[in-house]
């Protein structure tokens, strides 16, 4: 029955991106391209050190279009000594689009609109942030990476019920192909849209996923059966470091966090 159950599975790896500079400076990012810090970069290559100690060899890939999941997947691949495995980038994978939020301190936020408006905007379901102008040079209207889609695809803010509602599509149309013919997809990617994916995967509830953290930089393996359910997943690293790291991101939002001891959520 075991031999049985390994010939039918599927193996998923995700990993969300190392730590960017606005993690660093505790600011919301979203659609902010921001690169990596030098632990953002150290992140990416444990999780490609995690990922060959543990045996688990991707042969596709899948990125957002923003520098810091690129990056990171770079990173880790060429520690993998697999650089070469084929990879798409989709805008479908792109972090939460954070609205009029975008670029500000997180602690200063809620120090002013209070932590439980900016809980609401960070982690409830379908109350996204406020949106940005059309003319504001943050809109992605303005941003050449996005020249080809329709207007009305391009937020000026989301929620994660909008998050889920783009990634979808992406999920079942590029990936879900890879895993039915036996491919290992590692898809790297951000904090929301991961959660996305997750709630897609696990069957979380509206209600249980604003609870759901996942830390930079670990990989998370999905076992997924034949009709791509998923049997189980674990994270590749130490637990209680692991367990640290989600707790800082869940801290995140609070006016009195301290961004240089944490690992930021977007």
């Amino acid at each position: 029955m075991l031999a049985t159950v390994a010939q039918m599975s599927h193996t998923l790896v995700l990993l969300r991106h190392g730590e960017s500079q606005w993690n660093l400076d505790n600011r919301f990012t979203g659609w902010t391209d921001i690169g990596l810090t030098e632990r953002g970069v150290a992140e990416a290559r444990d999780a490609g050190s995690a990922l060959v100690e543990a045996g688990v060899e991707p042969d596709t890939a899948h990125t957002s279009v923003q520098i810091r999941s690129i990056l990171t997947l770079q990173e880790a691949l060429e520690v993998m000594a697999r650089l070469w495995i084929p990879v798409q980038r989709s805008w479908r994978l792109n972090e939460r689009h954070y609205g009029a939020l975008q670029g500000l301190n997180k602690a200063e936020t809620a120090a002013e609109h209070g932590e439980a408006q900016v809980h609401v905007w960070r982690r409830s379901y379908d109350v996204p942030p406020p949106p940005l102008e059309v003319t504001d040079e943050r809109h992605p209207s303005h941003d050449p990476r996005y020249s080809a889609l329709p207007g009305d695809l391009l937020p000026a803010s989301e929620s994660l019920a909008d998050v889920v509602a783009r990634m979808l599509p992406y999920w079942h149309d590029a990936i879900v192909p890879e895993l039915r013919v036996g491919r290992t997809p590692i898809v790297s990617a951000h904090g929301n849209s991961l959660r996305a994916l997750v709630k897609h995967l696990d069957g979380i509830s509206d209600e249980e996923i604003p609870l759901l953290n996942i830390p930079t930089g670990v990989p998370l393996i999905y076992t997924l059966d034949a009709n791509l359910e998923a049997l189980g997943s674990e994270y590749l690293g130490d637990p209680a470091a692991i367990s640290a790291a989600t707790a800082a991101v869940a801290a995140q939002g609070s006016a009195g966090s301290d961004a240089e001891s944490e690992t930021p959520a977007t």
